[in-house]
């Protein structure tokens, strides 16, 4: 700046954007003759105040805004400005200034360079001026200064137009030309496009956003016609920049043209409303509107509006449906109409109190139907009202309440007879108890069901083994043998009756495997035609293809008799009874309807009866356990239970269909199964087979241990007896071959024969495990199925069937058994406590000691029909006196003795003999003393004949003797 003007003849001074004072030339300090110091850095009112609002600062600040909004250059001609003289007085001066911006690198004014003259002699030269040069000087200058103050008051009108065009509510512009150049917009404009700034600019150039459309177009055609025009609700696409989405709007506008004093077009006035907000608020609240009517016209009950006096404004499709009116035959006070004559005027009283206060209107009368017919109804109405609370209308709904009040008519009847209602309640208390009870009943059953079916099969597997036993040798054609077969049928119908509690008590174990359905039921077909007599046609029918299913057959075969037996007595032994068989898939449709069912592949067996049918009520209970429709004593009411829970527990399902005269259909859906179906061979009593293998028998009943010992004696196999799980891991512990673990399920104590099987399979891994059972816990059954691998024999059992089940376990066919009469009987007259006596023989002396005389005989006489010389002992005071008198060779000894223990006995008799073999006969697991002395055996009681024959033949053998 000093390079340029420091030295000029001419005033300037340098303002920031602020009009703060910065540089001054020399010409400027000597023409306001004040110091730099006196004003650089100050505001140019700080240091040239002017009296406030007066001509002189309006228009030094209108030139400086202007600068600084338009960024060009601005002229005062003539200002009147005051200023200080060198005595601090204020002088009237008149200047002549121009401002010209300096903008920076971003176009902003960033200075103001003003280039002032002190024109106060030209002003005040009029009244002095000598010459006419001079006099035309000083008239020029007043002329400026009126142009000054012209300009100054157009400014401050223009000033004043601008500030009332940006303040209105409306968007206004002024577009100047054809085309349609901005050369005014207010502030709603500028918000209205984003805050553009388009002064200066064609429409075209300064919006081309609203290119297409219809702006551009009409502002074309009203300077083109000078027809004004205007539009409400115009949509209009907005984009303020390219980096940002269009938006939506919508306006109100009026394009109008703008003409001079010759008729020209000049321009046009463009003014408008922005209304967006009030469409969105109109399509809101149309939205609202449509919802409340979608909504009232699909609810049930009857909706209506009304205004605010209660005349009725609008019903939905369900009021007039039920009255048979048509649409606004019921408006205003027609509503009246269908209201019951008897209920009209207390009905309109509560409505126009309701209106009165503006309060829920709550009410109940009677609305006739369009058949004539009148029903209660329950009718509300809630008061609408606007945010500041005015009352505009009202909302209202008809329920029909109908049933309710006839409920309410029949309690006000039972009401007026008390006498009754106390009858009736009693009544009902008695039912009830009578209800409990018998369900308290069922309970205590089912819990003692399983533990008295246990105990039961224990005595029925005792009466079973002696039975078999007994009848061994008798003739076929004997009494005897006769009564024995008697007593065995006996056994089968306890064992059945058995296998019902355990049904009842969902005990009952299925044992599944891969079945051709369509072969069961043929085979079955015979037992079923005798069943359901001759007056049944019985017809069965097979899909080609059918799939197997994994059953328990046992458990099918009852299921399908007891179907049969029912079809047949609701057909009153006349009809015929379809049995069909097919595939089914079951979907996710049956299954949602069918909560219990599974989705997928089934074999389905069909039972149809063409007999009396069933009514609903009978059909909702019928298989429910107990529930029976025949007469007392001709049925438990089980049997459908028992096919309910045979199906379940074999993962299926069962429908039934039936109509009263129209007979019944019930269908049980089994699993598919993909695997191929298991055959088994039935076994006769001749093809009886047994083995050589070594069975470790577990069994907590001695009577039944016993039996079952001798079945297995008999059968050929060597057997060690547990009677408990701690004797049974002992024998297992030690080295010694056991080909096969057979164990009862339910034991005293904490382990269990899981366990046990668990444990011996960790011992001895691969063990073959064969459960016995007359009542099956969750320890080796889940749902009442099998877990998957475990071989069940129920109690009680025969012989064959023992026999059938061992060789399918072992995994081979066995040998062929067949038990021979003893050849020799030797007899022993020696008498409990009575003096030993001594029997001259070459065969091997044993010495039995055993308190209890049934167990010692039966021993006694097993070991003398294999050949041995006995001694017996019924003490171990005795058994010492034999062995005192007699050489003996196998000493077998209770561990229990009336005197002292077997243990006890065994070290005696060792410090006499010490080579003498011991067999500790015991129904205990846990003899120490046999590991102690060594050469010792342990026999768990019951043990069979065989068993014991070979515990002294393996004695005898090791010690290098023959034993017989």
């Amino acid at each position: 700046m000093d390079a340029l003007f420091a030295h000029a003849p001419s005033p300037y001074v340098l303002f920031d954007s602020d009009l703060r004072m910065i540089w001054a030339n020399d010409a400027y300090q000597k023409v306001i003759g004040r110091p730099r110091e006196a004003f650089i850095g100050r505001l140019v009112t700080e240091a040239f105040p002017a009296p406030a609002a007066s001509v002189s600062e309006r228009m030094l600040r209108g030139s400086f805004r202007r600068v600084l909004e338009t960024g060009e250059a601005d002229h005062l001609p003539l200002i009147p400005y005051p200023i200080k003289d060198e005595d601090g007085r204020d002088v009237e001066r008149y200047w002549s200034a121009t401002h010209t911006p300096i903008p920076d690198a971003e176009g902003r004014v960033e200075y103001i360079l003003q280039n002032t003259m002190d024109v106060t002699d030209l002003v005040r030269g009029e009244q002095v001026a000598e010459s006419e040069g001079l006099a035309r000087s000083a008239a020029m200058v007043h002329r400026a200064d009126a142009v000054a103050t012209e300009n100054l008051a157009l400014g401050r009108l223009t000033d004043f137009f601008q500030t009332a065009f940006d303040q209105a509510p409306s968007f206004m512009a002024v577009l100047n030309g054809p085309e349609h150049v901005f050369q005014i917009v207010n502030q709603a404009y500028t918000d209205l496009i984003g805050g553009r700034e388009v002064i200066g600019l064609p429409v075209r150039d300064a919006l081309p956003d609203i290119q297409g459309q219809g702006f551009v177009e009409l502002l074309d055609q009203v300077y083109r016609t000078g027809e004004p025009v205007s539009f409400t609700g115009m949509p209009a696409q907005i984009q303020a920049s390219p980096d940002v989405p269009p938006e939506q709007h919508f306006v109100d506008f009026v394009f109008h043209p703008l003409n001079d004093d010759t008729g020209q077009r000049t321009g046009i006035f463009v003014q408008g409303h922005d209304i967006t907000g009030q469409k969105i608020a109109e399509a809101e609240l149309t939205a609202r509107r449509d919802k409340f009517r979608v909504m009232a016209q699909t609810m049930p009950n009857q909706v209506w509006t009304a205004d605010k006096d209660g005349g009725l404004t609008w019903l939905n499709k369900r009021t007039y449906e039920y009255t048979g009116h048509r649409e606004g035959e019921l408006y205003g006070a027609d509503w009246a109409r269908v209201v019951h004559p008897d209920d009209i005027e207390g009905t309109q009283a509560k409505w126009a109190a309701a209106i009165r206060e503006g309060v829920t209107y709550a009410t109940e009368f009677r609305i006739r139907r369009n058949d004539g017919c009148y029903r209660w109804h329950i009718v509300r109405a809630s008061p609408l009202r606007t945010r500041d609370g005015t009352l505009t209308g009202w909302v209202g709904t008809n329920t029909d309440i109908e049933e309710r009040k006839n409920i309410e008519a029949e309690i006000a009847k039972v009401n007026a007879s008390l006498e009754a209602r106390v009858e009736r309640r009693n009544r009902e208390l008695e039912e009830l108890y009578a209800a409990l009870r018998q369900s308290q009943k069922l309970e205590a059953i089912g819990s003692l069901a399983g533990g008295i079916a246990h105990d039961f099969n224990n005595l029925l597997q005792v009466i079973t083994g002696n039975l078999q036993f007994a009848m061994r040798n008798l003739p076929p054609d004997s009494a005897a043998r006769e009564r024995l077969d008697q007593a065995m049928r006996g056994v089968e119908r306890g064992a059945t009756l058995a296998s019902q509690l355990l049904s009842f008590a969902r005990k009952q174990p299925l044992a599944p495997v891969v079945t051709d359905l369509n072969r069961l039921v043929n085979d079955t077909s015979e037992i079923l035609s005798s069943a359901i007599g001759e007056g049944v046609e019985l017809e069965i029918r097979s899909a080609d293809g059918l799939w197997n299913t994994s059953i328990d057959r046992n458990s099918m075969e009852n299921a399908l008799l007891n179907l049969a037996i029912n079809a047949r007595d609701a057909m009153d032994g006349q009809g015929k009874l379809t049995i069909d068989l097919s595939n089914a898939e079951l979907d996710e449709a049956f299954a949602r309807t069918h909560p219990d069912a599974k989705p997928g592949e089934y074999t389905c067996l069909t039972v149809a009866d063409t007999g009396c049918g069933m009514t609903p009520e009978v059909l909702d209970r019928i298989f429910e356990p107990f529930f029976t429709t025949k007469a007392d004593g001709l049925g438990t009411g089980l049997g459908l239970s028992m096919v309910y829970g045979f199906a379940k527990q074999s993962g299926g399902h069962v429908t039934i269909d039936s109509e009263v005269g129209e007979g019944a259909a019930i269908r049980i859906y089994l699993p598919r199964s993909r695997e191929e179906e298991q055959t088994t061979r039935a076994v006769a009593d001749a093809d009886l087979s047994g083995g050589s293998e070594t069975i470790l028998l577990v069994e907590d009943d001695d009577e039944v241990r016993e039996v079952t010992v001798n079945m297995l004696g008999d059968l050929g196999y060597t057997v060690l007896q547990a009677s408990d799980a701690n004797e049974a891991l002992d024998l297992l512990a030690q080295e010694r071959a056991i080909d096969l673990l057979f164990t009862d399920v339910v034991m005293p104590g904490e382990t269990n024969g899981q366990v046990l099987a668990d444990r011996a399979r960790e011992m001895r891994p691969g063990i073959p495990v064969l459960f016995a059972s007359g009542f099956v816990q969750d320890a080796i059954v889940q749902g009442g199925r099998l877990n998957e691998g475990v071989q069940l024999l129920e109690k009680p059992y025969t012989q064959l069937q023992l026999a059938q089940k061992i060789r399918e376990v072992l995994g081979s066919d066995g040998v062929a058994v067949s038990v021979a009469a003893p050849d020799a009987e030797v007899v022993s007259d020696q008498a409990e406590g009575a003096a030993p006596t001594t029997q001259t023989t070459d065969s091997p002396r044993v010495l039995i000691c055993e308190d209890d005389a049934l167990i010692r005989l039966d021993m006694v006489e097993q070991l003398r029909e294999a050949g041995y010389e006995v001694l017996e002992a019924a003490s171990a005071r005795a058994a010492l006196d034999w062995l005192r008198s007699e050489l003996v060779d196998v000493l077998i000894t209770d561990v229990g003795l009336p005197d002292q223990t077997g243990e006890e006995l065994a070290q005696e008799a060792r410090a006499a003999h010490v080579d003498l073999p011991v067999i500790f006969a015991t129904g205990d697991v846990d003899v120490p003393s046999a590991a102690t002395l060594g050469n010792c055996k342990v026999l768990s009681k019951p043990f069979g004949s065989a068993i014991l024959q070979d515990a002294v033949e393996e004695i005898f053998i090791s010690r290098g003797r023959n034993a017989r």
